[in-house]
C-alpha cells in the first residue's frame, strides 16, 4: 500500500505537543511527506522550549509556527496530532475526545501519557509499530487501558490490512520505536559519511 493512501497528502493543519527532539525530528519528517502544510500549533509546558522550537522550525522550515498556551489548542482542527511527552507509568492525560477531529491522524510516540483512554477507544483505528513490543510493555506497566490492536504497520504496508479507507475515519498510530529502525538509519549515515570524508572512526 502506498503512504498516501495511508496519510492523505491533503493535510494542511498540524498539532505538536513536546517540543523536543522528537517534536523536531517528526516535523522534519512530515515536512518531507506534506507540501501542503499551511500551519503547526505547538505546545509544551516549559515557555522556554517552546519559544526556542517556533524560532528554530520557522527559521529551518519556512513554515507556519504557532505557539500555543494549552493542549486543547494544539489538538483541535488538526489533520495531525503529534504527541511527544514524557513516557509515563501512572499518566495523568488530558486529550479528550472531542478535541480530536473526525478523519484526523494521531501520532503518539509518548505512549498514552497526552491520550484519555476514553479518546484513544474513540478511534477508528488503532495501530501500532510492533504488536509483540506493545504487548511487551502492558507486561511492565504501561498502557491500562489502550483498545485491541487494529495492525501493526508491517501489515499495513504489505496490504494484510487496510489502512485509512475513508476521509472521516479517526486513526491512531502507537509507536514504541524499534532498534531495526534505528540499523536502517545507521547505515544510511554511514555510508553517507564515507562518501563526504566526514566523522571520526571509533575503535569497538
Amino acid at each position: 500500500m502506498r503512504l498516501n493512501t495511508w496519510l492523505d497528502k491533503t493535510r494542511r493543519s498540524w498539532g505538536i505537543l513536546g517540543c523536543g527532539v522528537q517534536g523536531r525530528s517528526n516535523l522534519e519528517a512530515l515536512t518531507v511527506v506534506y507540501k501542503s502544510l499551511e500551519e503547526v500549533k505547538a505546545y509544551d509546558i516549559d515557555a522556554r522550549n517552546l519559544h526556542r522550537y517556533v524560532e528554530e522550525m520557522t527559521a529551518k522550515y519556512g513554515l507556519k509556527v504557532v505557539p500555543v498556551a494549552s493542549p486543547r489548542k494544539a489538538v483541535e482542527n488538526c489533520d495531525i496530532v503529534v504527541t511527544a511527552g514524557p513516557i509515563l507509568k501512572r499518566p495523568q492525560p488530558v486529550i479528550e475526545a472531542s478535541w480530536f477531529k473526525d478523519g484526523g491522524f494521531a501520532s503518539a510516540l509518548d505512549f498514552d501519557s497526552y491520550w484519555k483512554p476514553e479518546t484513544i477507544h474513540s478511534m477508528d483505528k488503532f495501530c501500532t509499530d510492533d504488536r509483540e513490543q506493545l504487548t511487551y510493555y502492558k507486561k511492565l506497566g504501561y498502557f491500562s487501558n489502550i483498545p485491541n490492536v487494529y495492525a501493526d504497520l508491517s501489515e499495513i504496508v504489505s496490504s494484510k490490512k487496510p489502512g485509512r479507507e475513508n476521509s472521516d475515519e479517526r486513526v491512531m498510530s502507537m509507536n514504541l520505536g524499534l532498534a531495526i529502525e534505528d540499523m536502517a538509519t545507521a547505515i544510511l549515515i554511514y555510508e553517507e559519511a564515507k562518501k563526504t570524508g566526514v566523522g571520526k572512526r571509533l575503535p569497538l
